[in-house]
Formats: C-alpha cells, structure tokens, sequence
C-alpha cells in the first residue's frame, strides 16, 4: 500500500485540517468531534440541512458545505459511520430554527446513528433517504437501493430550496420527489485500499470488472470480463432507463461519476456514449454533471445517474451554489 500519509488513525485530522484552511473562506471544521459547516452558520430562519457518512468519498459530504447546499457535514472515519456526538455537535452549532433536514444515505450505520442524534437533540427534523441505486434484475430483489452518487444531486435540489425559503416539510417532499426521479449504478475496475487496512477490500482480475458496485467497494451484482465501452454502458444506461420507466420525449439530467482513480478523459468517453445510448431512446439531455463529485478512494470505475428533470427541478438545479466542490452563478 502505498499512500500520502504519515499514519492511518491521523489520516482524517490531517485532512479536514487542510481542508479548512484551502476553504476557510467558505466554512469552518472543528475538531473533537470532527463536523464542518459553513462560515454563516446558523442561517436563520431557514432549514438546515444536515448530512453525512464515512470518509473516503470526497468531496462527498464537506465538499458540499456552503451556500445553495448544506449547512453542516459530519465525517467518519473511512468507510464508517460518524458518530451520534459527531451530528449532535454538528445540529447545535448549525441550526437556523426553522428545523432540520437530515440527508442520510441508505446505509444502516448511518441511518442508526443519526436517528440516535436527532433523538438526542429534540429539536424538530425530518429525514430524507438517498437510495438511488437501480436494484431490479434477475439478481436483485425490488427493495430500496444504497444510496450513491444521486446524492450530490438531492443536496443540490434541496439546498436550493431552503435558501428559496421551502419549510421543513416541503423540504423532505422534494427530496423525496427527486430520489424517486433517478437511478444510479457504478461499475469498478479495481477495488480500493482503507488505509487502517491496508489491503484491498476485494479482488478484481486485470480481465475483470464488477458491474453494480457500492461506493465502498461492495460486491455488485455481477463479475464479468472486460468489454468495450459501448456494451458495458449500454447495459447501464438499459438497467436505469428500465428501472425508472423512462418514455421518449422526457427530459433529463445525465450524470457520470468518477470513483477515485479514473481519469477525466475516460468519464468523458464514458459521458459520450451514455449520451448516444440517450439520444436513442429520444431522451432529451439538458443538464449534465461530469467528474469525481462521489468517489471510493482510489478505485478505478464510475457511475451513471439518470434523474428525471421537471421545470421545478431544473429550477433548483440551476439555483446559485457556492461551495468548495460545487459552484455556479446563473
């Protein structure tokens, strides 16, 4: 294993500290226990909106602390949960007082631990469950997915909404709205390597790619040999298209996402055919989002989003948005 690092257990509090000094114009991270939130915070009179999860995903969840996002961020360690003291100490510092939106990715560890915090806190708030991951097949029984890189896009839309001023409740609709609107799946050409592990979760032959995967490396829902770029997006973008019931004429938003080690000019490659594929279903594409936005450390693979987009929807999407991995002006 070979890493940027001077030892593992450091690795979080070595980073969040650089983090907060190349954003410091942009949000504060404290320590003990790890949270971060936006240099405005509490915003009053507006819902807070609140996510987290394991590190090793960035810019996934801080990346995306900032005006037209979120509010506060909570970091685990890699690949685990953050801790309910963590999001307790994230709420208290980052409330507005209009309530709180927790974005908490369908994971168990996650969810637990934020229903523990938010019980901790008595303080009203809502959840809202990211689970955009296609789930149908011969191999996979119709039950919520994980939740992956739709993520970004459910913090954009919902962030947008609580600087526009949508309460509490409104807020949970629509990201509800929009989880329900898109589909994602990954597909990994090597695995990745925890640092406190120091080996790869799993192991993926140089002939091989594993069609399905989970952001934290998890086997997906098959093992196959290498193929071309056509046929293996092809497959995805059948699957998602599928999964969501997508009629010609509709219009969308067509995501690929880098998972850590795959070069922008392979997303690009990957984005051109996803496209194609698109474009002869008579999809109409109309917003785009290419690059590492939800990542597993240095696995090589990518995912595809497919979100369905309405005139509210795009309304959202293109709402200012000023954060360290995320920003426009329109």
């Amino acid at each position: 294993m070979k890493k940027f690092m001077n030892n593992a257990e450091e690795m979080l509090n070595e980073s969040l500290k650089g983090f907060g000094i190349a954003n410091a114009d942009l949000v504060k991270v404290y320590e003990n226990p790890h949270f971060v939130v936006r240099l405005d915070a509490p915003v009053l009179g507006k819902v807070t909106l609140i996510s987290g999860g394991g590190s090793g995903h960035e810019p996934l969840h801080i990346g995306y602390v900032g005006y037209g996002m979120l509010d506060a961020a909570c970091p685990g360690e890699i690949f685990t949960s953050p801790t309910p003291d963590q999001i307790l100490a994230a709420v208290r510092t980052a409330t507005g007082g209009a309530g709180i939106l927790f974005i908490v990715k369908n994971y168990a560890g996650d969810r637990m631990n934020f229903e523990m915090a938010a019980e901790m806190a008595m303080i009203e708030h809502a959840f809202m469950v990211p689970s955009d991951e296609v789930v149908t097949g011969d191999a996979a029984p119709k039950i919520p997915g994980r939740g992956m890189a739709g993520t970004v896009i459910i913090e954009k839309i919902v962030g947008a909404a609580a600087e526009a001023g949508f309460d509490l409740a409104a807020c949970r609709k629509l990201g509800e709205r929009a989880n329900g609107a898109m589909r994602s799946m990954g597909v990994a050409l090597t695995s990745c390597v925890p640092p406190a592990v120091g080996r790869p979760i799993s192991t993926i032959g140089d002939d091989e790619l594993e069609l399905g995967v989970g952001i934290h490396g998890e086997p997906g829902r098959m093992r196959l040999k290498m193929m071309d770029a056509d046929d293996l997006v092809r497959q995805m973008i059948d699957s998602i298209a599928d999964d969501l019931s997508l009629k010609p004429g509709e219009t969308i938003l067509l995501y690929v996402n880098g998972l850590g080690g795959t070069p922008l000019i392979e997303l690009y490659l990957i984005y051109n055919v996803a496209a194609k594929f698109c474009r002869d279903r008579r999809l109409k594409i109309v917003r785009s989002l290419v690059g590492n936005y939800t990542t597993s450390l240095e696995m090589a693979g990518c995912s595809i989003t497919v979100c369905r987009l309405d005139d509210e929807f795009i309304r959202f999407w293109d709402h200012p948005v000023h954060t360290a991995s995320l920003r426009w002006a329109r």
